[in-house]
């Protein structure tokens, strides 16, 4: 074999192909330009054609090996420091490399770039509040939360982080596209450059802009960060559901932690996984308390389980909401993916965990209530009235429509996913939470069931719970603007719904914190659901892994904890993926 430096360049390519988890050295031809790290190859891989990524240069091949020449060169991917980011997210959440290659790689063939960076004009202070609260971010320690309510507007956080460091190197990651290009159109009429993500990679690799986009921009094609800011940063949006399941916040906190720079993270009601050993700034009490609208909570606690989802107080208030030139009333229930409540039909109180405050469900022989969230169970009784007769509760978004459309005498629109936009006039929605992102206004919002929310079997329910009554919030405006929320529940006193009504997030964070340190759930803990043919074998084998516990779930399934992130990484990295369809979801939702 020749010495090292006196054969032709070889470079080490990970091929573009997930089941595929091993790297393959390769020959540059002759006459080739030198590719870089990151760049798009072709290879040849057991006789077919395959993309692939330079993730190594300058490699020496093993004793013997006479490594076979790349194909093709097919421009430009994601720059080095990106591809360390993209080593690091394999390990974080047990994914394939190629896969967090994809994603930060362009939509279409880049080969060149239009020219070097030319840093823009940065946009002058927007003034007010934003000062105090970006001055105040830029002195923390890492990352800082920035608490800012529903009304107040956060894109001026946006203008004055960028009027301090300029455009250059900056991202802004958004959890929607219209969000996304909301903010860019604030920016540009601001006086600074904008690309927005990821149509406009090329103009984001070359430099001199503020990068912006949705989830996928996290991984903007940025030699070095300068400064990054992650709108809504409790958005479910902003983490991938397909597995390899990655946050994008979690990947913005990992690129300002390497290039030493400061990353925002903006959010109305930030969630304890976000806060917990973070800076938080959030502006004067009164100010913040402004920001939120009046949130009213109409307690069912008594109420007959069969007098259905409309209450006099929600009738009455509806009432006047349509009597207003203009007036809009958007109700919110969900019909799908979420527990079905028993109630006592005595009382009515909700059947709870007595350690969780979870919804039970009925089941086993004999017949015991069994939290769906930490497994506890107890026998089937009233806890408050010792009455042994329960009923569900259950009623869909078609017949809500209906029923309440005919109750106020209005015709009411339905919204759902999968339904389009509805009429921009249409005085009266009901839908699923998706209703609450198809319109942009309402004078009054209803959560006709929050128990489906509060009491829903994950861990996070209650912060989901907040984070919906912040998008509500959105759209009727602060305290100062006449708008108002609706709550119907028979859980009045939970933390989340005082949070929402006194305007103070940490009001439900100080409850989480307690219960998620004793249950050893995150952020004191780290999680990982295991599903699929292959869960068993896999489970089995970790659980002689050291730093992991592991539970078996029903229906091939099972639950890896740790104590931490790096355990539970090193842990589930240490130990070979059986033969088998096989799904690993690090911080899974659905627990």
């Amino acid at each position: 074999m020749p010495a090292a430096g006196t054969g032709p360049r070889v470079v080490r390519v990970v091929p573009d192909v997930v089941a595929i988890h091993r790297r393959f050295d390769y020959a540059v031809p002759e006459g080739w330009g030198a590719p870089s790290v990151g760049d798009r190859v072709r290879i040849s891989l057991h006789g077919r054609r395959v993309g692939g990524w330079v993730v190594e240069d300058r490699v020496v091949p093993g004793p013997g090996v006479e490594p076979k020449p790349l194909a093709a060169w097919s421009g430009l991917g994601p720059p080095p420091p990106v591809v360390a980011v993209a080593e690091w997210a394999a390990w974080r959440w047990a994914g394939p490399l190629a896969s967090f290659l994809g994603t930060a790689s362009p939509p279409r063939v880049v080969r060149a770039l239009s020219g070097p960076p030319h840093p823009g004009p940065a946009p002058d202070s927007p003034g007010g509040g934003a000062v105090a609260l970006v001055d105040a971010a830029l002195r923390a320690a890492g990352p800082a939360v920035v608490r800012l309510a529903p009304a107040l507007d956060a894109v001026r956080v946006v203008l004055e982080l960028v009027h301090r460091t300029g455009p250059g190197g900056v991202l802004v990651v958004a959890p929607s596209r219209s969000r996304a290009g909301q903010v860019a159109a604030r920016l540009r009429a601001a006086g600074a450059p904008v690309a927005l993500l990821p149509d406009r990679w090329d103009a984001v690799r070359a430099g001199g802009v503020v990068a912006v986009g949705t989830r996928v921009a996290a991984w903007a094609p940025l030699p070095r960060l300068a400064a990054a800011v992650v709108l809504d940063a409790h958005d479910e949006a902003l983490k991938e559901e397909r597995a390899p399941t990655w946050s994008a916040v979690e990947v913005v906190v990992e690129r300002g932690r390497r290039d030493g720079a400061p990353v925002l993270l903006v959010s109305p009601c930030p969630p304890l996984v976000l806060t917990e050993g973070r800076t938080v700034v959030a502006p004067e009490r009164s100010v913040e308390r402004a920001g939120w609208p009046v949130v009213e909570v109409v307690d069912r606690t008594g109420d007959d389980p069969r007098t259905g989802l409309f209450s006099e107080r929600l009738v009455a208030a509806a009432r006047v909401e349509l009597a207003r030139p203009g007036g809009r009333v958007v109700c919110v229930l969900h019909r799908t993916g979420r527990v079905r409540l028993l109630a006592c039909a005595a009382c009515g109180t909700l059947a709870r965990c007595t350690r969780c405050g979870g919804a039970v469900a009925l089941g086993g022989e004999p017949a015991r209530l069994a939290c769906r969230r930490c497994g506890l169970e107890r026998p089937t009784v009233c806890a408050a009235c010792d009455s042994a007769r329960l009923k569900a509760l259950r009623i869909g978004v078609s017949r809500a429509t209906e029923e309440i459309g005919a109750l106020l005498g209005t015709a009411a629109v339905e919204v759902t996913a999968e339904a389009g936009d509805p009429p921009a006039d249409a005085p009266l929605l009901v839908g699923t939470e998706a209703a609450l992102h198809r319109v942009d206004r309402a004078g009054l919002v209803v959560l006709l069931d929050a128990d489906q929310h509060l009491l829903a079997p994950r861990f996070a329910a209650a912060e989901e719970t907040l984070a919906l009554l912040a998008r509500a919030a959105r759209l009727v405006g602060g305290r100062r603007g006449g708008g108002r929320v609706l709550v119907q529940t028979r859980v009045p006193d939970h933390e989340a719904l005082d949070a929402a009504v006194r305007g103070d997030p940490e009001l439900l964070a100080a409850s989480e914190r307690d219960v998620r340190r004793v249950l050893g759930l995150p952020p004191f803990g780290a999680l990982a659901l295991l599903s699929g043919p292959g869960a068993p074998a896999y489970a089995g084998a970790l659980a002689r892994a050291d730093r992991l516990e592991v539970s078996s779930l029903p229906g091939e399934r099972a639950l890896v904890r740790a104590a931490d992130h790096a355990a539970l990484a090193d842990g589930l990295a240490a130990v070979e993926r059986p033969a088998g369809r096989l799904r690993v979801a690090v911080d899974p939702d659905g627990v």
